[in-house]
């Protein structure tokens, strides 16, 4: 198999199963070599007579690039069937089935600075808002509250006006809300998805695991543990830290300095093979749930694209028909 870098049909890479055809371009080739040699010709001949008035009558003056147009596009009809006989095939992305992707979203006290606005947790419901509508809809979506501990907000289901409402019920009741359980939060993301359906036992739904907070973990699990499960679950986990080194809360009556701090979170995204991105505004969280989302649930696959090709060459054989018919009266 090889490859042929076709950016002017889609910008990406089409390989072909029978590269070996490909040869016949040759031919085409050979085809234009003639074509320019008779064209010449025609011009030495041309030139030989010295009577202007029988010249006139034996070659009329007509635009000479308009015979030229009919000949372009039929050789370039049968480039475009060659290719398509190549047999050429393009990377697509397919949805997997049962995908599955867990949104965990930190609710602690920190969340509430106003170093991003309206404040850290109001962004991060508004990204995680529109980071949901951009996926797929038969995509299963969980979501997880945690702070102090993890909860499950909302069970991974393809109803997205349940997300929708588990996303603006996020933070609702700050009560309990002190601290960070990252390894919690991991942790029942993965409980979430192994108990999807009746098959996630025996048969993982493939799955991905977002988590945004603004800290590192301060109690419950080890981050490093529960990665190490999701890592053996083949659950990458992308991690998102946000927020900016200047936030500040207000408790007992004075401004409390909550700085971001993304180191344990960049080594769980690393230890399971995830990502890890920092942001610092709604802008840049809402660019990162949308990068993110583009590479999720999905696997690739090759699918034929012949019929990419040859509806090119049948435009280009229109095309030439078209032309020869307007300018010439006559089917080239």
């Amino acid at each position: 198999m090889c490859s042929l870098n076709v950016g002017w049909l889609r910008g990406c890479a089409v390989s072909f199963l029978n590269p070996e055809r490909l040869w016949l371009l040759a031919g085409v080739a050979g085809l234009v070599v003639v074509y320019v040699v008779l064209q010449l010709r025609r011009s030495r001949y041309a030139v030989r007579f010295t009577n202007l008035a029988l010249l006139e009558r034996l070659a009329p003056t007509r635009p000479g690039w308009r015979r030229h147009v009919p000949a372009g596009l039929f050789l370039a009809m049968l480039a475009l069937l060659v290719l398509g006989f190549a047999r050429p095939v393009d990377d697509v992305r397919v949805p997997r089935e049962r995908a599955t992707v867990v949104v965990a979203v930190d609710v602690s006290a920190s969340m509430r600075a106003t170093d991003v606005s309206p404040d850290r947790l109001g962004a991060a419901r508004e990204a995680a808002r529109a980071f949901v509508d951009g996926l797929p809809e038969h995509f299963n979506v969980g979501l997880i509250a945690f702070a102090g501990g993890a909860s499950v907000a909302v069970a991974p289901t393809t109803d997205r006006d349940a997300v929708r409402a588990g996303i603006e019920g996020l933070g609702q009741n700050p009560g309990g809300a002190q601290g960070t359980a990252i390894g919690e939060a991991v942790d029942a993301a993965l409980r979430a998805v192994r108990t999807l359906d009746e098959r996630a036992g025996e048969d993982p739904p493939p799955a991905r695991v977002v988590v945004l907070s603004d800290g590192a973990n301060t109690s419950g699990r080890e981050p490093a543990e529960s990665a190490a499960d999701a890592a053996a679950a083949g659950v990458p986990v992308d991690t998102i830290a946000f927020g900016t080194g200047v936030g500040t809360i207000v408790q007992s009556g004075r401004a409390v300095p909550v700085p971001l701090d993304g180191q344990t979170l960049r080594m769980v995204a690393e230890q399971t093979a995830g990502t890890y991105h920092e942001a610092g505004s709604g802008a840049e969280l809402r660019e990162i749930y949308e990068g993110i989302g583009s590479s999720i649930g999905y696997r690739i696959e090759q699918q034929d694209v012949a019929a990419r090709f040859i509806g090119f060459a049948l435009l280009a054989a229109l095309a030439a028909a078209a032309a020869s018919l307007l300018w010439f009266a006559r089917l080239p």
